[in-house]
């Protein structure tokens, strides 16, 4: 981590984690200090301790008052230039290597259905579609970032949770709530979500594991398996590693003519590697995501054997320089193909919907140190490409299954300083954007954030941010089966407000914080039903206003009962939308937000090896859907408690899951039934080679 002291920079060891140096992911454009973890760090990530510790934490297991020290010792800067621990304004949320493994999920989008901030809105389980939202935003609305790299889809924000990696591949998960182009760029309108990935070998006791297999089955068909290898070269300048995941399940219901509508089939492989001298870091990445799944009623209630297939490549390379000046240039490009069936195999009645995009990207963030503070400069550029059955223009030279296409380039630079003291910081920037669609000019979104220290475990933080987002391919050209797009949609752009207090101690954590987002030209698609023939258009929907607040409670219960490692957490957020608009109009998803959520988790040690995880979630979204029969019905408040049990070894992991335990009826989006009672046992090996 870093001091304020602007002359020279100094490098904590991961010993928890990577047992290297160079560890530091710098690349990423923030500064990350892991300590001992546990699950109470998912809501309560943001403020740290005044003092910032440079030393290299402490590897032994002793329950002791040290690991409780380290529980803050967590940092992820909402900003360009990395800073001391403790003295970011943002709201950060961290879940944890730790709290990832011990979670009762079988994908990534279902972890993060525990930080309270972010909406998860699931059409079918283990990972097959998601649309995953912040603070009332829409799924479209938030950038996916896998180590700091940018892969959403432009395409559509449907699939922008294909990711390649499996969850014992994750280090992190870090969420940046809020408005977040002067950080991650365009498209991070209402925040942003950054997966960040280990080549670490497994650790587990007191030893570490090159090697680890994984095997899961359950209900409904239910079958998982997975291996991933980490290798640690004598060389310690050079580290890799490989995993591979496949997954499949029979599905959860039928359609009416008795097939299977809910089933999945999908494989991963993730490679990744990384090198390390005094004088430049550097790391890449290359996976694929391949998934093919029953879509039931996901599009259209009146067809009930949709079914599409999802195949992704994702390649990235980046590094950072050492030095009074700090060069992190990073390259990646990313594929996707898609292919949905309206009518499951029958490509003769309906043809079948065929897309291809490509994301190429080029970024270079600079920052320096000197009297007045650290400073951060630099910029992107990104090209967004696709061809398809029925999105874009008509091209010159149709191939296979591609009619049209679009391409488009978005440009921006950024400039950010960083005023440092003792219990004040002021982060203030801007990032300036330009893009080829509709001619956009260059226009440029401030952002500035400050943080107050108030005595021992007391912090204050305010901000105000404003951020833009251009609109998917989908939204500027989807016109068929009851679609009508326009292809003249404006970007959305947002300004927010926020502020909130938070103390620490050993025994409890809480936190708070309000916040005001003010969205013009927010992109949805609306239905009149009092029109004669309705369909769904893609509008920019006026303006719309967001009046949130989040509060969270970690209490360490292993102070209080002999317990060691005990924990529970509650956390509450509550949202109101106030928008301009016909009463009679139905909106697709903007305007369907969790106005309550409420989370609770209980992490417990039984006995020596052998430990509960209960995890409780209720949420009540606002808004209504629709029937067949054509009843509109508004959405009802439900509950879902998951659990894991679990036996810890030296070498292996048995456990057992059951999520959705006592069956709730769920429904995240009108007319998608979710499943009921899922039950899940598995088992991981680790070994060396």
């Amino acid at each position: 981590m870093y001091k304020p002291n602007f002359n020279k920079r100094e490098v904590i060891v991961f010993r928890q984690f990577q047992r290297k140096g160079y560890s530091l992911f710098a690349c990423l454009g923030r500064v990350v200090v892991i300590g001992v973890l546990s699950a109470a760090t998912l809501q309560s990530a943001t403020a740290a301790t005044d003092e910032v510790s440079t030393k290299t934490e402490k590897t032994d297991n002793t329950e002791s008052v040290d690991k409780e020290a380290t529980l803050e010792d967590v940092e992820v800067t909402g900003s360009r230039a990395p800073l001391a621990l403790g003295q970011a304004a943002r709201m950060v949320t961290v879940l944890s290597r730790e709290e990832i493994q011990a979670a009762p999920v079988q994908s990534i989008n279902d972890l993060l259905k525990m930080a309270v901030g972010v909406d998860v809105r699931q059409r079918g389980p283990i990972g097959a579609q998601t649309d995953v939202s912040i603070r009332g935003g829409s799924y479209e609305q938030i950038a996916v970032l896998l180590n700091g790299i940018n892969i959403c889809d432009a395409q559509t924000g449907h699939n922008a949770f294909d990711l390649p990696c499996d969850v014992a591949d994750i280090l992190r998960i870090e969420v940046l709530e809020g408005p977040a182009a002067r950080v991650y760029g365009a498209s991070s309108l209402v925040g942003a979500i950054n997966i960040v990935t280990s080549q670490a070998p497994e650790a587990s006791l007191e030893r570490d594991y090159n090697g680890q297999v994984r095997l899961e089955g359950g209900s409904f068909g239910y079958l998982s398996a997975a291996g991933r290898y980490a290798l640690t070269p004598h060389a310690d300048q050079l580290t890799s590693s490989l995993s591979a995941t496949y997954t499949r399940s029979d599905g959860y219901q039928r359609s009416a003519a008795g097939h299977l509508n809910s089933d999945y089939t999908g494989g991963k492989v993730f490679y990744q590697g990384g090198y390390a001298d005094q004088a430049m870091q550097l790391q890449w990445h290359a996976g694929l995501s391949a998934k093919g799944f029953g879509s039931n009623t996901f599009y259209s209630g009146r067809f009930d054997e949709q079914y599409e297939q999802t195949l992704k490549f994702f390649t990235a390379i980046q590094g950072e320089t050492s030095g009074r000046l700090h060069l992190k240039p990073a390259i990646y490009w990313n594929r996707g193909y898609d292919r949905f069936e309206l009518i499951r195999g029958s490509e003769d009645l309906v043809p079948f919907n065929h897309h291809r995009t490509d994301a190429f990207g080029i970024n270079l963030n600079c920052y320096f140190d000197w009297a007045a503070g650290r400073t951060a400069f630099g910029g992107e550029f990104r090209n967004e490409d696709i061809v398809s059955g029925n999105l874009g223009e008509p091209l010159n030279a149709p191939f296979r299954d591609y009619k049209y296409g679009l391409n488009r380039s978005n440009l921006s630079f950024h400039l950010e300083h960083n005023l440092l003291l003792k219990r004040f910081t002021l982060s203030a920037g801007f990032i300036a954007v330009k893009n080829t669609w509709n001619e956009m000019p260059f226009t440029i979104y401030p952002g500035i954030d400050a943080s107050l220290r108030l005595g021992k475990g007391w912090k204050l933080y305010a901000s105000y941010n404003a951020s833009l987002r251009m609109p998917s391919f989908t939204e500027l050209y989807y016109s068929v089966g009851g679609h009508k797009a326009d292809k003249y949609l404006k970007p959305e752009e947002l300004q927010a407000v926020e502020g909130g207090v938070k103390y620490s101690s050993s025994l409890l954590t809480v936190q708070a914080s309000i916040y005001h987002n003010h969205c013009r030209q927010m992109i949805d698609w609306i239905l009149d039903p009092t029109e004669a023939e309705p369909v769904w258009r893609s509008v920019n929907y006026t303006k719309v206003n967001t009046l949130g607040f989040e509060t969270s409670a970690t209490l360490q219960l292993h102070r209080l009962l002999p317990l060691p490692g005990a924990t529970l957490q509650v956390a509450y957020s509550y949202i109101d939308e106030d928008k301009v608009g016909q009463h009679q109009i139905e909106s697709q998803s903007t305007l369907e937000y969790l106005r309550h959520k409420l989370v609770g988790q209980l992490h417990m040690p039984i006995v020596e090896r052998l430990s509960l995880d209960v995890k409780y979630r209720l949420q009540k979204r606002a808004g209504n859907y629709t029937t067949n029969a054509g009843i509109v019905i508004p959405y009802h408040t439900y509950d879902v408690v998951d659990t894991r049990l679990s036996w810890t070894a030296e070498a292996y992991t048995l456990y057992a899951e059951a999520n959705n335990l006592f069956g709730s009826h769920c429904v995240d989006f009108g007319n998608v039934r979710q499943p009921g009672l899922w039950l899940t046992i598995g088992a991981k090996y680790r070994f060396n080679i």
